[in-house]
């Protein structure tokens, strides 16, 4: 009996692994825009994509990302400014687009700008706080998409959502895991409304990896912030001693676990955009495949005694 279900498995992976080798072709008229590639995955993986020859729009916050972008990668790549939380931003970008892609349409859009901070305890933070990053992981994600939609129709293309192991689980408080818990849903009605238009809708779950989303110099800088900002009576609620572990936390063991390996997750962006067969989820990282992943699948009362055991410092008055 066990040899039969091993012997299942291994065809099972065999025939994937089988089916998701072939590439699209006519790669030179399938154009690829890119939110956020001033740094990190957006930065990287516009280079990758060019280089393997798919025409790049890439996208970048800053005047300075643009020029970097430009003397690393070749004519056929495309900079332009995006500030994803401007609709004026947003839809001059798509006009743009639309005017270059012409009759081909737009192969895919890959929506990789997001922010991690503000990030704390929820009584930390104010509406205000919640609002600036919704209006930029989730709110700048839906309106590229719609804003591009009837081009990724013409060319039956792909939509690709970045995520995180964040939007399945919650360990931290604040508005960040609340964003891509929105992606996750966007993401996966999205799918279900575009199947019969041919359009594959793609998500990318990275894991902890060393980008600006998980630099421990900018995350300690907010959390000291907010913590300065507080009412005194929210500090004594939680003790001088939170605030030290949390940094701890911050400096120690999220940069442990971060990857530097960052292609681990360009090739996976670049796999639901060329492959013929791509997969519907993508999890890219050993944590989001042992550690987050599963957890997100326990009892609750399991996941929460493993997250405030290993991962959440305990406020002072709940000791």
């Amino acid at each position: 009996m066990y040899l039969y279900l091993l012997g299942f498995i291994v065809i099972y992976y065999l025939y994937r692994w089988f089916r998701e080798i072939p590439r699209v072709s006519d790669k030179g008229n399938k154009y690829v825009y890119i939110t956020g590639c001033d740094t990190g995955f957006g930065n990287l993986l516009a280079r990758h994509l060019d280089k393997i020859g798919f025409p790049v729009i890439a996208s970048c916050y800053t005047e300075k990302g643009e020029e970097k972008l430009k003397k690393s990668c070749s004519g056929n790549l495309t900079t332009t400014h995006l500030d994803v939380r401007s609709m004026e931003s947003v839809a001059k970008v798509a006009d743009m687009i639309k005017n270059k892609v012409g009759q081909h349409g737009l192969w895919a859009v890959v929506n990789n700008a997001g922010v991690a901070v503000p990030t704390a305890p929820c009584d930390w933070l104010s509406i205000d706080d919640y609002k600036s990053m919704l209006d930029v992981n989730l709110n700048g994600v839906i309106a590229v998409t719609l804003s591009i939609l009837p081009l990724i129709k013409k060319a039956r293309g792909r939509v690709v959502n970045v995520a995180s192991v964040f939007g399945r689980i919650s360990p931290t408080g604040g508005p960040y895991t609340l964003s891509k818990y929105g992606v996750e849903a966007f993401n996966d009605s999205l799918r279900l409304n575009m199947a019969p238009f041919g359009i594959k809708v793609l998500c990318i779950e990275p894991g902890f990896f060393k980008t600006n989303v998980t630099d421990a110099a900018i995350l300690s800088k907010n959390v000291t912030f907010l913590w300065d900002k507080m009412p005194q009576e929210v500090r004594e609620d939680y003790g001088q001693e939170y605030l030290k572990k949390s940094l701890a936390i911050l400096t120690d063991k999220v940069a442990k676990i971060s990857d530097g390996d960052l292609m681990k997750v360009v090739s996976c962006m670049e796999h639901a955009i060329a492959a013929t067969h791509p997969r519907t989820r993508y999890s890219p990282g050993w944590d989001a495949k042992l550690f987050w992943l599963p957890l997100s699948y326990m009892p609750t009362c399991i996941s929460d005694y493993i997250l405030t055991k290993q991962a959440i410092p305990i406020a002072k008055s709940l000791e």
